[in-house]
């Protein structure tokens, strides 16, 4: 069988595209009359809806539509409807809710067609590879399918082919949406911020990665890798002698998928610590190792029972969609949530044009009240009324009203906070996600590990030059919240860094806080010691003070080595 030209790109290359299909009209005009025949139903349906003034009744049913539509025709659509449910900027609220619905399925191709794909790529027949292979596929979605088979060796393996001929409809699809931004962009009553041509090229390059299985390995490797101290967390191998760019061969994980809430009650798996699992993991994908599964959906996150004791296990599949931030991204991601918390929506603003949510020429004046109005009531709430839901909502709605776009990197974490977020709530509709991530944020900010997160720290317990003692006190009470949180470790950081000369601010402001208005302030430090008592015990309170005297000790031997060198010479 002939390969496609275009089957040799290992990256999206708008150029390479342009030229080949520049040569070949015939095949765009017979996708276009497709298309169009596809859309005019529809628009027609909305510019019926104006005529008889039934735009507000009919929405909901329009949207629908439109979600069928997407996926009539075909995998790039599908995959646009997924992409555009995740941006807030470009689509209305109720549309939006329609597009979250779409799901990434399609009718299984051939087996006979996907054994051939196999034994191309694999270089090798059926039999050769595999010792035994389901007769019909497992799974079955946009951009491939999955068998169940064993190797020789006796493992049991998930094998996952891609659909014939994916490349060709991709790049013709992406073509002609590129094709089309250059016409269209300036005439959309869609609020872009930007050129929609850097849109359709942000999709492509991110379609590219998901159907290359071999760079889909490399993900589920170093994701394995990130957490590999966390036995609460289930990747499975990738063996690499079955795999190829259309064919993976990975192990078969026995779970329970999310939303079958009988099954996980039936296991005896506590669906609370399942919850907590998976909020917990994908906080630390963020915000310490930036490299994140972008694609958490249902099919996707598995239940699994641990035999070797830990009571549960989340299994992560489908290392496709993946992202990287790097640590400028992280730092900012954590000033934002500082400064949400402190709601300082000036710092806020400046926190969106850093994320590139605003270019760098936007005014951000006129947005700071928007930010507020937002924020301010979901912030001044109580923590369990708090959800990612609530807010994508609202400010989907300032979005839509100033010049807001959502970076590529982080629609995909939206997407993955609020799919988290909805799938914790299908196994207990009580949970709230900030129930979980509050105290891990406050723990992160307690602990400082890195100059950057003890600075940030600072910015938390420090406002208008006056110590907070109210923040520090909510931020302890937060991170006492989490059963799991050990207060003696982060005592004895707290304890060294106060210590150091780094602490030397710290220091400073904590004396004039307790002498403020020439009186001696003894109420707070009160207060602190009947909040944190029960889990501060004599004999644990000494070790954590001796363990920073030492630490404060050496610290000053190394300072002071070079000057005894010195003198001595």
């Amino acid at each position: 069988m002939k390969q496609h030209p275009l089957e040799q790109l290992r990256r999206y290359d708008p150029q390479a595209i342009a030229s080949y299909y520049k040569f070949r009209p015939w095949q765009s005009l017979y996708r276009i009359v497709t298309l169009i025949g596809a859309f005019l139903g529809f628009i027609f349906s909305l510019k019926s809806d104006q005529f008889r003034n039934q735009v507000e009744q009919n929405r909901p049913k329009r949207a629908t539509e439109l979600r069928e539509l997407l996926t009539h025709l075909g995998p790039t659509y599908i995959k646009v409807g997924q992409a555009l449910s995740t941006r807030p900027d470009l689509i209305r609220k109720d549309f939006l809710e329609e597009l979250t619905k779409l799901q990434d399925r399609l009718p299984p191709f051939p087996n006979q067609t996907a054994f051939d794909i196999i034994e191309r790529e694999l270089g090798g027949s059926i039999s050769q590879m595999y010792l035994d292979i389901s007769p019909h596929p497992v799974a079955a979605a946009s951009l491939g399918q999955v068998y169940r088979g064993r190797l020789h060796s006796g493992e049991e393996v998930a094998i996952k082919v891609q659909r014939p001929n994916l490349v060709p409809i991709l790049t013709l699809d992406l073509y002609l949406m590129r094709w089309a931004a250059r016409w269209i962009s300036p005439i959309l009553p869609l609020n872009l911020g930007h050129d929609l041509t850097l849109i359709v090229e942000e999709f492509g390059i991110k379609i590219f990665e998901e159907i290359d299985y071999i760079n889909e390995g490399k993900n589920a490797e170093k994701f394995a890798e990130n957490f590999r101290y966390n036995p609460q967390v289930r990747v499975p191998q990738i063996y690499w002698d079955y795999c190829a760019k259309k064919v993976l061969t990975l192990e078969w994980i026995n779970g329970y998928k999310l939303t079958n809430t009988e099954a996980i009650q039936e296991a005896g798996l506590d669906a609370d610590k399942i919850i907590r699992i998976g909020v917990t993991t994908g906080l630390q994908q963020l915000l310490e190792f930036g490299f994140f599964h972008a694609d958490p959906h249902p099919g996707n996150l598995f239940a699994l029972s641990d035999p070797s004791g830990i009571g549960a296990q989340m299994g992560y599949i489908d290392f496709g969609m993946m992202d990287q931030l790097d640590q400028t991204a992280k730092e900012t991601l954590v000033d934002a949530v500082v400064h949400l918390i402190n709601k300082d929506y000036t710092e806020l603003a400046e926190d969106f044009v850093k994320l590139g949510f605003l270019t760098p020429d936007t005014d951000i004046y006129p947005i700071i009240p928007a930010l507020e109005a937002v924020f301010g009531d979901i912030m001044g709430e109580s923590v369990r009324d708090f959800n990612f839901k609530t807010i994508t909502d609202k400010f989907s709605e300032v979005m839509y009203e100033y010049p807001f776009r959502v970076p590529a990197k982080f629609a995909l974490i939206i997407r993955s906070l609020v799919t988290q977020e909805g799938l914790a709530l299908s196994i207990n509709p009580d949970f709230r996600i900030v129930e979980i991530a509050y105290p891990y944020v406050a723990q992160r900010l307690l602990t400082g590990e890195t100059p950057s997160l003890r600075r940030r720290l600072l910015e938390v317990l420090i406002k208008d030059g006056k110590f907070r003692w109210d923040r520090l006190e909510n931020m302890i009470a937060i991170a006492r919240s989490d059963s799991g949180f050990d207060l003696m470790p982060t005592a004895q950081l707290g304890l060294q860094y106060l210590l150091s000369e780094e602490g030397q601010y710290l220091r400073h402001q904590i004396v004039l806080a307790l002498t403020e208005n020439d009186r001696l302030h003894t109420e707070e430090v009160e207060r602190l010691w009947h909040l944190i008592q029960d889990d501060i015990q004599p004999s644990r309170l000494l070790d954590a003070a001796w363990g920073a005297l030492a630490d404060f000790s050496r610290e000053r031997a190394a300072l002071l080595l070079p000057s005894v060198a010195a003198f001595t010479q």
